[in-house]
């Protein structure tokens, strides 16, 4: 930490402390903001100075960019533990906080997650400001308002609250307010720290809060309403509140033909199921109810399986977990060969085992379209969701077959209807069924009415 005294040349007890924290704080910013301005006029005055005159004309002579007043131990160590300039006169109980912080956050890239082929190219970084700024960009309305506040009693982490007045919810934005007032942890380190404490129902494995490194998805969610959380350290801000649907909508979605839009958007809604799904019924059908098989095929499956040792629940296990390793291999691996680690994996492992009798040739395709299933999502979080209920619904049809996953899928739809996110039923247009709402949800329909749309709230 640096202490630096200035004292007036006409007089000894006007002296000023000029406090701020090293590798935290801008020396350029420091000496040339407030060291220099403050030192030149304490020598041009050509009188007594004395520190009710410093007061009253400090805000004229500092050249910050931000000069606040506080008067209260904690607010001073606050401010030089985030990299600000404190100044203490002697003889006066008030400090005076210039912000002097040091940006150190890495340049703004390509989105790592949520890629797109037509759209822009920009990502949030770990920084606070920056992330508002590219969002500000996007919004230059005097409506767009932004919250701010400190959570984690050790980090004192930052924390952006930006809405669009008018549009948001006003009950939202207190209610989530409100929330976050009442997190009691040491450290907030990534935007689920917040998720998980906010969020309605922490034990649902859905997610009830929506994430993404693209300003113009967050920048499309302000537009409709909804209330962006930014958290100092992660590029990932939550939007809230969010519904079922919302996770397999893309930004692309907007960029093109709302045919196409819209087609790939049911292709998502397919993979998901599919995701969830495949496995599970095709372990049914072989094992309860070959009478649903046609013959042909069904002669095809029973001589892959004659050299096969374990029963199918344990081959589609066995497989599954296989991938599932396989996919946090080439995540886990350096970027460079992660991938070739894992396609390469994929393909040895499933042919090494098919030739070995170890598992049959239908089971890998099975599980391969599975898998593949799972990267059509754009959000990580759902797919996670759609990984965790596979093996759930692979367990239940080992027993009673297509009866279990039919019960099972029941269990998921009404688990689904009874999820809130801040009060807004998460499977709303669908539950309660809303035919008005409906227009960009399964499909999306053309901007022009989706705009009319919004005119007409």
């Amino acid at each position: 930490m640096s202490f630096r005294i200035v004292e007036s040349p006409y007089q000894k007890t006007a002296k000023a402390a000029v406090v701020h924290l090293d590798g935290l704080a801008d020396e350029n910013i420091i000496n040339e903001n407030i060291m220099t301005p403050l030192i030149q006029w304490l020598k041009e005055s050509n009188q007594v100075v004395t520190v009710k005159e410093i007061e009253e004309q400090i805000s004229q002579i500092l050249t910050v960019s931000q000069l606040t007043i506080k008067e209260n131990w904690h607010e001073f160590m606050s401010a030089v533990l985030t990299g600000d300039t404190v100044i203490l006169l002697n003889g006066s109980s008030k400090i005076f906080i210039g912000n002097t912080k040091k940006l150190q956050s890495r340049a703004v890239t390509e989105p790592t997650s949520q890629t797109v082929v037509r759209g822009p190219k920009d990502s949030f970084t770990e920084n606070l400001r920056t992330n508002t700024s590219l969002i500000r960009a996007r919004i230059q309305d005097s409506n767009l308002r932004l919250d701010s506040m400190k959570i984690g009693s050790v980090t004192q982490t930052d924390i952006g609250i930006m809405y669009i007045q008018g549009n948001a919810d006003e009950r939202i934005v207190e209610e989530i307010k409100e929330r976050l007032k009442e997190i009691k942890v040491d450290g907030v380190l990534e935007s689920n720290y917040i998720e998980e404490f906010i969020r309605d129902d922490r034990t649902t494995i859905f997610p009830l809060l929506l994430n993404t490194e693209r300003p113009d998805a967050v920048v499309g969610n302000l537009l409709e309403g909804r209330i962006a959380i930014i958290v100092q350290g992660t590029p990932f801000v939550l939007i809230a509140p969010a519904i079922f649907s919302q996770f397999f909508q893309s930004p692309e979605d907007y960029y093109q033909n709302d045919y196409i839009s819209s087609f790939l958007r049911i292709l998502r809604f397919g993979s998901f199921f599919l995701s969830m799904y495949a496995s599970a019924i095709y372990l049914a059908l072989i094992t309860h109810h070959q009478g649903l098989i046609p013959n042909t095929l069904m002669v095809s499956l029973m001589a892959q399986r004659e050299r096969v040792p374990f029963p199918a629940i344990v081959e589609i296990v066995v497989m599954e977990l296989a991938f599932e390793m396989l996919r946090e291999a080439g995540i886990r691996m350096p970027r460079a060969i992660g991938p070739a680690v894992s396609i390469v994996g994929a393909l040895i492992l499933g042919q090494a085992a098919v030739e070995a009798g170890f598992v049959s040739a239908a089971v890998v395709i099975i599980v391969a379209i599975s898998a593949i299933s799972n990267f059509t999502l754009p959000s990580t979080s759902i797919v996670n969701a759609a990984r965790g209920f596979r093996f759930i619904l692979i367990l239940i049809s080992a027993f009673i077959g297509l009866y279990g996953i039919l019960l099972m899928t029941l269990c998921i739809w009404l688990h689904i209807s009874s999820l809130r996110s801040f009060g807004i039923p998460y499977f709303s247009p669908f539950a309660p069924l809303d035919f008005k709402k409906q227009q960009d949800t399964l499909v999306r329909f053309s901007l022009p009415s989706l705009l009319k749309k919004h005119q007409n709230k």
